[in-house]
């Protein structure tokens, strides 16, 4: 076994594999960008090297300096994680030239798989089921649009390189198809330097099933079982599950065995995954899968099969990588319960799952393992005061719980996303609890148009309701949301004294007048203090009477006879109140400043997140329709299409192709409403 490894990576990875190699006894060595210095990984290795500025081209794509760093530093070996130089074969030869072991597969096997038109052809080979469509090289628009007219509508576009759902359209309308074709080309080119792309035949009802592969360099490969991570959103998983419903013995060998001839074909050793895309329309069949892509790699959702093998698998990876066998058979390994794995990530939900950016100024989780199994398990490369930044992926941390049955796991991730707490940025979580309370989720009928076919009812969660409203009233005056005084109710941080001392006043009761803001509304609040920890808060078109006391570090509200929990916290202006896994991020408006809360004037285009402009559609004095793509903005290697929000004509367009922006510039004008 090793002595000292180098990671390659950042962030939840990098930390993921930091933990199994202390478990080991195995030092390690981080590598990191300007923009990391502070960052967790770097924490928790034994040392660490810096490697460049933080864009990835000059940092974590820098194979050269990181295998420099490796020798440096005595390292024996590099793991790459996931992303970045994960699936590179070059990366791979070059580390083996310079006398250092990858803990990953075969540069060979990486390359068979890495493109998808070859892959496929390679699988076709051995007998594996592949999707229909065209997998050759020719990327002429008109020729692939005649290929998508004989595949039949609707079709999939897909980047023949990488994955993660990046380059990656599907097509309804012929009419639509050179938009997307060039849409996914460039962020294909973005992404993996390689715009070519393949076209499909769109599956109806798909279902993305996986088969989590092993082998060592003794000529042994097995299956760890399947995950469905049919739950995506934009080609992106959002939550996945170990084992699939409706699995039967009969369709699980099928597959597994297709899995193991797909590794065997290619010489595969180390962690692996094949996808397979399955006919979700009716119940699963041995006949109704089919091959999508392999990834020679670990997989980020790698705890919930962790979970139910009880395995380790980057410690298997490092003993595989080190030239011992596998430790477990086919005939060994057995399914035990069930597991869920959402992805909690920074986005704002309301505006398209858009990536938001922001210092994670308050983070609390339920107590649960981190990195390790069990019921719960927290996997996160994130603490409280790190930055979220548009230079890396947005996701904060990863929920996994473990439990005997289904409906039981699924029940602990409800709990679980409903206590996990993040502040100073936007967060999924909402949206997650919505979607594992979703009825047709919960009863196993999952498929990967799930999400958007339900996109209005998941995301109608986040709007702050008026005992939410009046909480915040509260907290803006300092009359809830201090910290927990252990024995005692808690002590504001602007009062003398909390409850109804604090604005005492001798000849009526106390009463205040406030106002928050969420998102662009402003909303006044009368609030009367009625006695010790019980207000009025008086709105234009009602009043609501709070009650609240302070329970283990939970303000418990009653309002109408209704008893809830909330948890809060202030820091400046802002007010964080979370319930439920929705997270209302409130602010106290400053008149002296000039906040008004209109800031996204109707005819202004601005950008909602730092990124860099790839294409624009509009052009001064050019009339738009409601609902026109106007530019495209690219941020975290994703486009985001900004579109007109209202018949305009461009007044000036303020911005070129090519432009780096930042969130709140202001791209395009339109001419206002009335001229």
């Amino acid at each position: 076994m090793f002595s000292k490894i180098l990671i390659a990576n950042r962030g939840e990875i990098a930390c993921r594999v930091i933990a199994t190699a202390r478990r080991l006894g195995i030092r390690t060595v981080a590598v990191y960008s300007v923009a990391d210095a502070g960052a967790k990984h770097v924490a928790m290795a034994d040392e660490a090297f810096l490697i460049g500025p933080a864009p990835v081209a000059d940092s974590y794509l820098r194979g050269d300096v990181i295998i420099g760093c490796a020798l440096k530093s005595g390292a024996e070996a590099i793991h790459p994680g996931y992303g970045f130089l994960a699936e590179n074969p070059g990366f791979v030869r070059a580390v083996e030239k310079a006398g250092l072991v990858f803990i990953g597969p075969p540069a060979d096997a990486i390359e068979a798989m890495g493109l998808k038109d070859a892959a496929k052809e390679r699988m076709q080979q051995a007998g594996v089921p592949i999707v229909p469509g065209y997998h050759g090289d020719n990327q002429d628009p008109a020729f692939l649009d005649g290929q998508a007219d004989r595949i039949g509508y609707p079709v999939l576009i897909k980047a023949r390189a990488g994955g993660g759902g990046r380059g990656m359209r599907r097509v309804e309308d012929p009419a639509d198809f050179r938009t997307s074709l060039e849409s996914a080309q460039r962020e294909a080119e973005a992404s993996f330097g390689d715009p070519v792309c393949l076209i499909e035949r769109y599956i109806p009802r798909p279902r993305h099933i996986e088969m989590q592969v092993f082998g060592d360099t003794h000529g042994n490969v097995i299956h760890l079982f399947e995950r469905d991570c049919s739950l995506q959103r934009r080609h992106q998983k959002v939550i996945e599950e170990a084992p699939a419903p409706g699995m039967t013995a009969g369709v699980r060998d099928a597959m597994g065995r297709a899995a193991i001839e797909a590794a065997r074909a290619i010489g595969y050793s180390g962690a692996g995954t094949v996808e397979f895309i399955a006919d979700g329309s009716g119940p699963l069949r041995s006949d109704g899968f089919w091959f999508m892509e392999m990834n020679t790699r670990l997989q980020v959702e790698h705890p919930v099969s962790e979970a139910i093998t009880g395995l380790d698998f980057v410690e298997l990876q490092l003993r595989v990588a080190a030239g011992e066998p596998l430790p477990v058979s086919q005939d060994t390994v057995s399914i035990n319960g069930w597991s869920f794995e959402a992805r909690v990530y920074a986005e704002d939900v309301r505006r398209g799952f858009l990536p938001a950016t922001g210092t994670v100024t308050h983070l609390s989780s339920p107590d649960g393992a981190e990195f390790e199994k069990g019921a719960l398990r927290i996997d996160s490369g994130i603490r409280q005061g790190d930055v979220i930044s548009s230079h890396y992926d947005p996701m904060i941390a990863k929920v996994i719980v473990h439990g005997p049955t289904r409906t039981a796991a699924l029940n602990m991730l409800t709990r679980a996303l409903g206590r996990h707490r993040v502040g100073g940025t936007l967060t999924n979580l909402a949206f997650l609890s919505a979607l594992s309370a979703h009825e047709g989720f919960a009863s196993g009928e999952v498929d990967t148009d799930l999400i958007a076919r339900d996109t209005d009812l998941l995301t109608r969660a986040g709007q702050p309701d008026e005992v939410v409203i009046s909480l915040a009233a509260l907290a803006s005056l300092g009359l809830i949301g201090a910290a927990e005084r252990k024995g005692a109710d808690p002590v504001p941080e602007h009062s003398p004294r909390f409850g109804w001392h604090f604005g005492w006043r001798h000849w009526s009761p106390a009463y205040h007048k406030t106002t928050v803001a969420f998102a662009d509304e402003q909303f006044d609040r009368t609030v009367w203090i009625e006695g010790h920890n019980r207000f009025s808060v008086v709105a234009d078109d009602g009043v609501q009477v709070i009650e609240t006391v302070y329970v283990r570090g939970d303000v418990m509200v009653t309002s109408g006879g209704h008893r809830m929990p909330f948890h809060l916290n202030r820091q400046g202006s802002s007010i964080d109140i979370w319930q439920d896994g929705a997270c209302f991020s409130f602010r106290v408006p400053d008149p002296t400043q000039g906040d008004t809360g209109d800031t996204h004037a109707a005819h202004l285009i601005t950008a909602p997140m730092p990124g860099t402009v790839t294409t624009i559609d509009a052009a001064d004095g050019v009339g738009v329709s409601a609902g026109e793509r106007l530019l495209v903005l690219e941020a975290m290697k994703m486009e985001h299409a900004l579109s007109a929000p209202r018949d305009a004509v461009i007044r000036k367009v303020l911005v070129m192709a090519g432009e780096q922006v930042q969130e709140g510039a202001v791209l395009i004008k339109l001419e206002p409403d009335d001229e």
